[in-house]
């Protein structure tokens, strides 16, 4: 029920009306106080001081406790002195679950004439812990009441409300009013709440001129101050703080300081100062409390130092459940997933109750490592313990369903929540991206753009991942354009993204002009550019662009000769290749992995130089498994050297090769040989293990819609038109001498449309949904 006040007849009757049935208790009331608060009985139960009215509230935990003490102070008329009203508002309002429409309508209850400042602020005080706009209403009616003059309390209270309803223009209005009353200027409590508020308002300069203003400090108002500059990361203005603190005032330093300050430093470059504070609060004694070794878990977690955090965590005596979270968010937030996971065991098996905070830190850690069975142990658990609710937790739930592949889960949680945020809807689009489901990807994201939420740099850029995976560049373009509407720097991941999108839909003129305009371009953005062209078939300029990263000083990585490599392989350039192979470890001491192998091999296989590919891949001392004897049957296939052909897939089949291609492409040499044994033999062998050939998909952008289409389905809405126009077509291809190229001599000539090779199905279908 939200709280109002009115100073109206109406407004009073209303606010009677919410407590009616404690006036119905009046009529009941035959059982005597002493009888209810477990007292002595006397001769009258209606003679009790204000003293012990207050004491027996004070006993009562429960409303239906202090419900008939409320009925006897009515029908005994005890309720009409204002101490005693006072008292039951302060009743209503101090329960675990406060009855604030009763507090109100005892408040109500107190005549105008005999209604003093503690009336005002029983109420005033609990209301701006609650109902903070109601908290400030009421505090403009307690000022337009000409016999009331607000106390220190008042304004404590009201600035509090400002605080927590966020209202600067009312925390600066009772500020100005402040400073007119001398008991309120000159008080430490007041000054010490204005400078709180201001620093929850994100005014540290404000706060800080209040602060330096103070004729008197304690160690509240220094604490106040402290945490202000650690809610706005100003490490350094806090350990200045400090300093001075340490050399006015040494006296009230304190756990609560020590807490405050090492928040405050919190940040990856506070670690030499947070060094120092360690130091200092072990030669006062601080860390003996729980709350200064919490911070200085949290502290070190923050600066990457998780074998220092470790070292404090072991040392702690008095471990609670803020001193695991503490670790375990450490842990998942600087990416040991594993260690994340394992303390989050621990945890459980010590006995520890988790929070929300906790759950998403072992729930990230779940996500990062993809362990699905520790996050679902993990979901039992929040649902357990009442945790489902939270935003942070279905947030952290949906984003661990989505990276561990259960994205139908994920999408359950997601439709679960009617507040909708930012986080959420990033982790949606970007779980769709991860399990290849691009096209689903943008269309989350044009429906969070049409509820008018605002993308962050992670949703623009997996928005941007989805178009280039599918060659969508008309969505990428708009996404381009929220990129420019938005003001996201293309000095950041989103440049790289933006770049890349343009360069996989075939656009390198402007992937280009992005890279460009990046401010700043590290490996990544090199990488990318460089990764387009190659792929593009513009091997030059990608050389070319690699010799300029050089002439920057930007040093190139693995990802970067992979890209060097694969330009040359499709140029041609096998000399040329060869040196900036053995440039990798001469020059930048980078050893050759798998895929600059694979680059290696096919460069060899590309030029003709098969014998040579065989040779390499023999003298490789890694193990590579399948691929790179997978590069050298492909090849093997188009210069029709069937002998080396038939070694490359028989040591495929030797190392029990799950691709289907491999055992086709070595029936099909087999069988150009006239060796039908071996041909029996391969087949056989493709059906023993199981192995079935994958069919064909390929898409189409037209419209700003993305058309997909598998060979032998027929689920495109406008399939029946579709396989008119593939008949017609396939009739006049063939009138006009249309053949399909034939892999092998032996390959019949196919007599219908169904009967076309895969690659020429498809093209026809496309050609058809245009």
């Amino acid at each position: 029920m939200d709280i109002c006040y009115s100073r109206s007849k109406s407004g009073i009757d209303q606010s009677q009306k919410s407590c009616s049935y404690l006036r119905e208790t009046e009529t009941s009331a035959n059982v005597s106080i002493h009888a209810m608060a477990g007292a002595a009985p006397s001769s009258s139960a209606r003679q009790i001081s204000h003293t012990q009215f207050v004491e027996h509230l004070r006993r009562a935990a429960r409303a239906r406790d202090g419900e008939p003490l409320h009925a006897w102070a009515l029908k005994s008329g005890a309720a009409s002195q204002t101490p005693v009203s006072n008292s039951l508002i302060t009743f209503y309002s101090s329960l675990p679950r406060p009855l604030l429409p009763a507090a109100f309508a005892v408040f109500a209850d107190i005549p105008d004439s005999t209604r003093d400042v503690a009336s005002w602020n029983s109420l005033l005080n609990p209301l701006s812990r609650h109902r903070p706009h109601a908290a400030l209403s009421h505090f403009r009616s307690m000022l337009s009441s000409a016999a009331i003059l607000p106390s220190p309390h008042s304004f404590a209270a009201a600035f509090t409300a400002a605080a927590r309803a966020r209202s600067v223009s009312a925390g600066a209005a009772a500020h100005a009013l402040a400073c007119k009353l001398p008991s309120a200027s000159s008080n430490v409590f007041v000054s010490t709440a204005l400078v709180n508020m201001y620093c929850k308002l994100d005014l540290a300069p404000d706060a800080r001129r209040v602060f330096d203003e103070m004729p008197e400090r304690n160690g509240v108002s220094w604490s106040a101050m402290l945490a202000g500059y650690a809610a706005g990361k100003c490490s350094q203005e806090a350990f200045e703080l400090f300093r001075l603190m340490l050399g006015e005032c040494p006296s009230e330093k304190n756990e609560f300081v020590a807490t405050a300050i090492l928040s405050s430093v919190s940040v990856p470059l506070g670690l030499p100062m947070g060094i120092q504070l360690h130091g200092l609060f072990v030669k006062d004694g601080f860390c003996g409390f729980v709350t200064v070794e919490n911070s200085l878990v949290t502290m070190y977690a923050k600066a990457a130092c998780m074998d220092a955090a470790f070292h404090v965590f072991e040392s702690t005596k008095e471990r609670e459940s803020v001193t695991w979270s503490a670790m375990i968010t450490g842990y998942a937030q600087n990416g040991d997933a594993e260690s994340a996971v394992s303390m989050f065991s621990n945890m459980h098996a010590a006995g520890f109750s988790p929070n929300e905070f906790t759950f998403v830190g072992a729930l990230n850690g779940c996500s990062d490592m993809g362990a699905l069975v520790a996050g679902k142990q993990a979901h039992g658990l929040i649902m357990k313990l009442g945790h489902e609710a939270q935003i942070y937790v279905k947030s952290a739930l949906v984003d661990m369903y989505a990276k561990c592949g259960c994205i139908g889960d994920a999408r359950v949680g997601f439709d679960q929540l009617y507040e909708l945020d930012i986080v959420l809807w990033t982790a949606m689009v970007t779980g769709h991206v991860q399990n290849g489901e691009h096209e689903e990807a943008l269309s989350l994201y044009s429906r969070m753009d049409k509820e008018g939420i605002v993308p962050s740099n992670l949703t623009i850029v997996s928005g941007l991942r989805a178009c280039a995976s599918i060659a969508a560049l008309e969505p990428g373009k708009q996404l381009h354009t929220q990129i420019l509407k938005f003001g996201f720097d293309l000095g950041t991941s989103v440049g790289c993204a933006l770049s890349t999108m343009y360069s996989k839909c075939g656009n390198l003129e402007d992937s280009l002009v992005v890279f460009r305009r990046m401010p700043s371009r590290d490996v990544i953005a090199w990488n990318s550019i460089i990764g387009g062209f190659s792929h593009n078939g513009c091997g030059n300029g990608a050389l070319d662009l690699f010799e300029e990263m050089k002439l920057e000083g930007t040093a190139p990585d693995h990802v970067t000769f992979i890209n060097v490599l694969w330009a040359c392989s499709h140029m041609g350039l096998v000399h040329r290749g060869w040196i900036y192979f053995k440039s990798m470890t001469k020059d930048y001491g980078l050893t050759p992995r798998l895929d600059h192998y694979a680059c290696m091999v096919d460069m060899l296989s590309r030029a003709g130089m098969l014998t040579e590919a065989k040779d390499f891949i023999d003298s490789i001392t890694i193990d590579h498994g399948t691929y790179l004897w997978g590069i050298v049957l492909g090849a093997c296939r188009r210069m029709r050297d069937f002998d080396i052909g038939a070694h490359a897939g028989e040591r495929l089949m030797e190392l029990g090769t799950e691709d289907s291609s491999a055992y086709i492409l070595l029936s099909n040499i087999y069988a150009a040989q006239r060796k039908w044994n071996d041909v029996e033999r391969v087949r056989h062998l493709m059906k023993l293990r199981g192995v079935s050939k994958d069919p064909g998909c390929s898409w189409v952008e037209l419209n700003s819609r993305v058309h997909v289409f598998v060979v032998g389905e027929q689920q495109h809405p406008e399939a029946e038109n579709i396989n008119v126009e593939l008949r017609r077509l396939a009739k006049h291809m063939k009138d006009e001498g249309y053949r399909p190229t034939s892999k092998f001599p032996w390959d019949e000539e196919p007599n219908t449309v169904e009967e076309f090779h895969e690659e020429d199905q498809l093209e026809l279908e496309m050609v058809s949904a245009l």
